[in-house]
């Protein structure tokens, strides 16, 4: 087996952000993100993004910094756990409870 040089990492998912439904409303856990901790944002470059490539709702972007739909984020906590840098924290989602999304 060969090996290649990737440039670019990639999600092989082709659902986007709404397939399942507004699932927000049921979240327990917020996912909140530490902009001083993420690399994109503290780099000010298109760099690392796991949090994006984990995601199974397809609601981070891949933008400086990253943002998540919370409309439709269920709150697993997939990106938290993936983050390299624990700048994904779950956070209750009771804490907000009179903020709006």
């Amino acid at each position: 087996m060969g090996t290649r040089a990737y440039k670019h990492k990639t999600s092989h998912s082709e659902p986007g952000p709404g397939d399942g439904g507004r699932t927000g409303s049921w979240r327990v856990e917020r996912p909140v993100i530490n902009t001083e901790l993420c690399i994109p944002a503290k780099r000010k470059a298109e760099a690392c993004f796991i949090c994006w490539l984990y995601c199974p709702d397809v609601v981070v972007t891949r933008t400086i910094p990253p943002t998540i739909d919370l409309t439709y984020c269920k709150g697993c906590g997939i990106c938290a756990e993936e983050c390299p840098t624990k700048a994904i924290t779950m956070v209750d989602e009771a804490e907000f409870q009179d903020d709006e999304d």
